[in-house]
């Protein structure tokens, strides 16, 4: 096996690595509200979330992907050194920040680790900053755009959402419990499908990028087994480490009843399906603690514990900034090593 292939056997576990890791953070919201409100048990949630989310990049077109795949072009050798550095510092600040039960952005990590590795690759001028092709982002300003505005849409869909349910409720019989949890399958499997849309079609982007760089295929055209490779790893992420991110979602940010389950879900399944059909990149974990938080301060805004929230966005903050660095030193060190072994 030669050294481009090698090259692409290694952005392809990486990349799968980065998925279940992703999993661990963002599958794990779409079935932390029925599992906090008793709607689904644990292991019909993760079945539910597992059909949906392959389903969504099967059916649901390749425009995110396309968007991250255009992040970066260089030359194959240094596409690929890009793409390992920017895939190793993701994985390991999802694995830190979902040790700590943390949820963080999957997106921001990749995206920082693009940049910072595009960077000390080729300087500023190498990368794609971009802006907006009518309403598609393209290039690293219009995602990061993007990714800064989807929480606070979020938040607001939340809040809305909770506002009109709780009128349209006030009167409802004691009865419509038993219709809400009814209710959340359908939303937990609408935000599982949205998720697949958007966050598996980051990973097919970095590895349809591997492929196109080193010839294994002619153009930006995702294979299907690319497809079904980062779909699945995401559901598998979920059943092995979600639990953490779930208990945050759930109960950490505001305990959710089955109206607020419903609520949140159904905006966040909104908000992160109509980014992916403009093909913009979103954070779930942002969008969807984001509209739990949204939902709880409508309905008691004292109720809310703000220092997770708080945490949670410091996260969001720092996210970014430290995958870039992280890529870099990344690359300096691989370059370090070329040196000592020439």
């Amino acid at each position: 096996m030669g050294g481009v292939e090698i090259g692409v056997v290694a952005v392809v576990i990486l990349a799968v690595g980065f998925d279940l890791t992703n999993g661990f953070h963002d599958s794990s919201n779409s079935i932390a509200a029925p599992v906090a409100t008793r709607a689904m048990r644990p292991l019909t949630a993760v079945l539910v979330a597992a059909v949906f989310t392959i389903l969504g990049p099967i059916l649901a077109g390749t425009a995110v992907a396309d968007t991250v795949g255009g992040l970066v072009t260089y030359a194959p050798d240094d596409t690929m050194r890009i793409l390992l550095a920017s895939l190793l510092a993701a994985v390991a600040w999802n694995l830190l920040t979902w040790w700590r039960g943390l949820p963080s952005s999957s997106s921001h990590a990749l995206v920082g680790g693009l940049v910072g590795a595009g960077v000390a690759e080729g300087g500023l001028g190498a990368i794609d900053w971009g802006g907006f092709d009518g309403w598609r982002p393209t290039g690293v300003a219009a995602v990061l755009a993007v990714l800064a505005i989807s929480p606070l849409v979020g938040a607001g869909a939340g809040w809305l959402g909770e506002l009109a349910a709780t009128r349209a409720t006030r009167r409802a019989r004691r009865g419509l419990t038993r219709h809400l949890l009814r209710g959340e399958w359908v939303t937990s499997a609408a935000l599982a499908f949205a998720h697949g849309t958007n966050d598996a079609q980051k990973t097919m982007g970095v590895i349809t990028l591997a492929l196109v760089a080193t010839g294994a295929i002619p153009s930006f055209a995702v294979p299907m087994w690319v497809k079904l490779v980062c779909a699945t790893a995401l559901t598998v992420g979920t059943a092995l480490g979600g639990w953490r991110i779930v208990r945050t979602v759930g109960r950490g940010i505001y305990r959710i009843r089955p109206l607020e389950g419903l609520v949140t879900q159904g905006a966040s399944s909104v908000v992160i399906g109509g980014a992916a059909a403009l093909g913009a990149p979103v954070s779930t974990t942002h969008v969807v603690a984001s509209s739990v938080a949204g939902a709880g301060a409508e309905r008691r805004w004292r109720h809310v514990r703000w220092p997770v929230v708080r945490e949670i966005g410091l996260a969001w903050l720092v996210t970014l900034p430290a995958c870039a660095g992280m890529a870099v030193g990344a690359i300096l060190l691989e370059k370090a090593v070329e040196r000592v072994v020439a």
